[in-house]
């Protein structure tokens, strides 16, 4: 059972982490998507491959996700951006560290290459979906469903079976998150892995990614019949391998 971690944050904040240390070596960074854990398939996927590899490895639990204190409520892109900034300096302090980015983590990992642009030797998106929140939400809720979030300040949005708290302030902040028409300038290797039956972000979300990176050795891998969250065997070996390859480049 892989060992999870906690990192005092505030003075009443704790993040939930899993790492593997390496004093001199390149690090994984995995982050993980919108209401999900660092428990699923994918997390431990990469861990394994970090320590099979001698690599050291990061995955965080934002605040109001999985075990970490908090309210998801009380969240949002500036406050997840910031405590995946702070717990990389605490952690990983100044080795270099590839991002590994699920769907919202994908997003989250664009907006670190403002404080580590140095440090970032490489970038893999997994069902990319930056700027979600106003593209593939707010710009689709009903009038009705728009008018009752900016009253309660929050809509319970279903889907499937599951149910998703959306306050205003998300939404809103989201908007002041806006990477999409940013210009990142780095010589590393970008990969975007998406599902071709994705129904929750659409492949051109990748597309958008990797526009954004002007100099980067770009790819875009479309898993055939993959959904949204790519997690069976055969599917994580892929995006292992993909993994690997941008490892080699830096190695």
């Amino acid at each position: 059972m892989n060992k999870f971690k906690y990192l005092k944050i505030s003075k009443t904040a704790k993040i939930r982490y899993l790492s593997n240390y390496y004093k001199k070596n390149l690090y994984i960074v995995f982050l993980h998507g919108f209401m999900s854990d660092i428990e699923g398939d994918k997390p431990k996927a990469f861990f394994k491959y970090a320590k099979k590899n001698k690599l050291g490895f990061l995955a965080l639990e934002y605040t109001g996700h999985g075990k970490s204190s908090g309210k998801f409520t009380n969240g949002n892109i500036s406050k997840w951006s910031r405590e995946i900034k702070n717990t990389i300096k605490k952690i990983i302090k100044k080795n270099n560290f590839i991002l590994v980015g699920s769907s919202m983590g994908a997003w989250l990992s664009l907006n670190q290459f403002r404080d580590f642009k140095k440090q970032i030797k490489g970038f893999l998106g997994i069902g990319s979906a930056p700027e979600f929140l106003e593209n593939l939400m707010w710009k689709k809720f009903t009038k009705k469903m728009k008018k009752e979030t900016i009253k309660n300040g929050i809509y319970n949005l279903k889907h499937g079976n599951f149910e998703y708290p959306i306050t205003y302030q998300l939404i809103k902040d989201g908007k002041k998150n806006k990477i999409l028409n940013k210009k990142i300038n780095l010589k590393i290797n970008v990969t975007m892995i998406h599902g071709s039956r994705d129904e929750v972000v659409p492949v051109a979300y990748s597309r958008k990614v990797l526009r954004i990176f002007t100099n980067a050795k770009k790819k875009l891998i479309i898993i055939k019949n993959g959904d949204h969250s790519l997690s069976n065997k055969h599917q994580l070996k892929k995006i292992n391998t993909e993994l690997n390859k941008i490892v080699s480049n830096v190695t």
